[in-house]
């Protein structure tokens, strides 16, 4: 499959089977993480990886991950994180936001569905996980086997802009 028929396959899955995902395949995912580029290649990005049913529990006091069998937390340490010297900039999320990115797109060419979650309380997953202070929860990426059908791929032609909308010519 094309890069671009695996990025229009993508959807965000929002029920799943109450199927473990194998090690396999979120070795597969956390592989696509690490080898996902961060600014000036500080690495500054660390990962929560949620599967037991206590820890999803937990997770649940902050965010709906949907029943998924599986959240990663991806978290991003602010000091470790390259700042644009014009005006300090942190790629603190561009870096966290790229990991989530790759890994979203490894579970869709595993078969599996997922969705990104950025409405959760960061604190609570502070607590609850006993993150020290300088990891900041970015997004949570939700995945698992879909329950139901998912989104054609096709469906780009109607519910997306067009890319004489998307793209400003200079």
């Amino acid at each position: 499959m094309s890069f671009l028929d695996l990025a229009k396959k993508r959807c965000s899955t929002r029920a799943y089977q109450p199927v473990p995902v194998s090690q396999e395949h979120i070795d597969a995912i956390v592989e696509a993480a690490r080898v996902a580029p961060t600014a000036a290649n500080r690495q500054p990005v660390r990962i929560l990886q949620v599967t037991s049913e206590e820890g999803l529990a937990s997770l649940a006091k902050a965010a709906n991950v949907f029943d998924a069998p599986l959240a990663f937390v991806v978290c991003a340490d602010g000091e470790k994180a390259w700042k644009r010297p014009l005006d300090g900039m942190s790629t603190v999320h561009v870096d966290a936001s790229i990991l989530t990115d790759h890994m979203m797109l490894a579970a869709t060419d595993l078969g599996l569905g997922s969705v990104w979650i950025c409405r959760f309380d960061p604190t609570v997953i502070r607590e609850e996980f006993g993150l020290p202070e300088t990891l900041v929860p970015v997004n949570i990426l939700a995945v698992g086997h879909p329950a139901g059908e998912l989104k054609s791929p096709d469906r780009h032609a109607t519910e997306r802009i067009p890319t004489s909308e998307l793209v400003i010519h200079a």
